[in-house]
């Protein structure tokens, strides 16, 4: 039997973000996830060709909003192991840092134009 019920506290996987939420309802294979906080910051680029800039569209890609709810797929979902649930706006300032962190690490084309679209995120986000 399942420890995740409605109302429990998760890290979910979604796409290629991490969220800590509240699971809101059981959707089959699904649960509805109210996001609370950002683990980790998507990806940006194109989710079907990671890696690449040439001859894809390059997307820019938003963490998902304070108490969104998504479908996330049972498999994605664990239980939240931590004490307290980070503040949303804290959470997403570090997840941003921690990606940007990453692509300063090696200089690519990839991680030249991620860079620009998060630091174009950054400006939406944080003004």
């Amino acid at each position: 039997m399942s420890e995740i019920q409605v109302g429990s506290k998760v890290k979910a996987h979604y796409k290629t973000g991490i969220y800590m939420g509240e699971v809101k309802e059981d959707r089959g294979k699904f649960y509805l996830v109210q996001v609370l906080a950002v683990d980790k910051h998507p990806m940006q680029g194109d989710l079907h060709n990671p890696g690449k800039t040439e001859n894809v569209f390059f997307h820019q890609r938003k963490a998902l909003s304070y108490l969104e709810k998504a479908n996330v797929q049972k498999e994605a979902v664990h239980p939240y192991e931590g004490t307290e649930i980070p503040e949303y706006q804290e959470s997403l300032k570090l997840s941003v840092e921690k990606l940007k962190e990453k692509l300063n690490r090696r200089d690519t084309d990839f991680n030249s134009h991620a860079a620009e679209q998060l630091n174009d995120l950054e400006k939406q986000y944080f003004g």
